[in-house]
């Protein structure tokens, strides 16, 4: 992975058991973001975007870090190769970051703190509806919220009685035994700006990898689906209404087909036993319990 160095503002790639300590930042995308190349030149302190980098760096020096990840800068997206390879690991190396710093750049700070103010501002960020920033709330060991200006809005797990209210999910780890439904139901609340990714961004919060074929469109969503019933016999994976489809498939064309099914509990296995899932050329074969 590459990594951007917190005081000198280069980046350097690393491998395996040389990765650093290292912080990481969730953000949303807004306008032109700098990139890996302009990242690299003498004048990009003064363009759009080095505020968010800069404020990352400080704060991490802060923490005592002398390393940062952030996607716009750290992966080179001329790459198809190192994008595929970035969009299958970002999930790990969220997990792996010793902190995650979420950036809520709609947030103003206040100018006298109050009790209520982190709380009502943090409701309304836009951050909580983008789809890239669900693997980022739930894959970090740690995780502290920001202001647009840096300023301090605490921990997740201060802040979770809140995000449960906000995004759907009962706690911070809860991903970890959740049914695919219900992980399909905290994405349906989200949006992305590509369409694919909207099934790429949820690769790594259901333990799969596929590579990402911009162009696809909703197929993507059919093969994330495909993908996970390849690891998995949870059959809420079928749990999902979708008036508009009447195409009479098993598998959904969007998240949002799940929005209802937050309170769909996988079965308990060891109740019976559950045949395989197989694909044939007449399409996938299931069996269910009566």
């Amino acid at each position: 992975m590459r990594l951007l160095n917190t005081l000198s503002y280069t980046l350097q790639d690393f491998t395996g058991s040389d990765i650093p300590d290292y912080a990481i930042l969730s953000h949303r995308w807004e306008g032109r973001e700098l990139t890996c190349q302009d990242i690299q030149t003498i004048h990009s302190h003064i363009a759009r975007g080095w505020s968010k980098i800069e404020g990352a760096c400080t704060q991490a020096r802060k923490d005592h870090y002398d390393w940062i990840w952030i996607d716009s800068c750290c992966i080179d997206k001329t790459s198809s190769a190192e994008l595929s390879e970035a969009i299958n690991s970002m999930f790990v190396w969220y997990q792996n970051a010793e902190i995650c710093y979420a950036y809520l750049s709609d947030v103003v700070d206040p100018i006298v703190n109050t009790v209520n103010w982190p709380p009502l501002a943090i409701r309304n960020s836009k951050w909580f509806t983008r789809g890239w920033t669900l693997q980022e709330l739930l894959a970090p060991r740690s995780l502290r919220f920001f202001s647009g200006g840096w300023a301090d809005l605490g921990l997740r797990e201060e802040r979770w009685a809140l995000i449960s209210e906000i995004t759907g999910i009962e706690n911070p780890r809860s991903f970890k035994t959740a049914s695919i439904a219900q992980k399909m139901s905290w994405a349906s609340r989200r949006e992305t700006t590509r369409i694919e990714d909207r099934a790429y961004s949820l690769m790594g919060l259901f333990g799969v990898n596929m590579p990402p074929l911009y162009g696809e469109g909703e197929k993507a969503f059919v093969r994330l689906q495909l993908e996970i019933l390849r690891i998995s016999d949870d059959e809420s994976i079928f749990a999902w209404e979708d008036p508009d489809d009447d195409t009479g498939g098993l598998l959904a064309r969007s998240p949002d087909a799940f929005r209802k099914s937050g309170d769909v509990k996988r079965l308990d296995s060891t109740q019976y036993e559950k045949p395989p899932y197989s694909m044939t050329n007449k399409g996938l074969r299931v069996e269910f319990p009566v």
